[in-house]
């Protein structure tokens, strides 16, 4: 069975330093337009059955979203379909910015 880890805020901000990886936010439109984490990809929880197959090429994957809870079932959810190194970071966005780190502006305009 694939698992996941989990991981704190001051340990996912040094695994960004450090290596590549791709970190997803699950959270709804609405509470990403209140910010979110430079460097962050947004697919709504709802919509991931749909758009995991990308992920599966990354070597590492971390997933957040408010509180830790939905971010941990897509985490769930993705190394069950055959993603690597799959992480979901603790506490969400509350615990990052407990940890003094920034969210930033999300354009909904400037869509890829």
């Amino acid at each position: 069975m694939s698992t996941y880890s989990e991981i704190e805020a001051n340990d996912l901000l040094s695994m960004m330093a450090t290596q590549p990886l791709v970190l997803v936010d699950v959270r709804n439109d609405d509470e990403v337009l209140r910010g979110i984490i430079a460097g962050a990809i947004h697919i709504p929880l709802a919509m991931l059955p749909a758009q995991y197959e990308p992920l599966t090429k990354a070597d590492t994957v971390v997933f957040y979203c408010h509180s830790g809870i939905r971010s941990a079932h897509a985490a769930a959810f993705a190394a069950s379909k055959g993603c690597k190194n799959v992480y979901n970071l603790v506490g969400g966005v509350l615990a990052w910015s407990r940890a003094g780190h920034a969210l930033i502006a999300k354009d909904f305009e400037a869509k890829p």
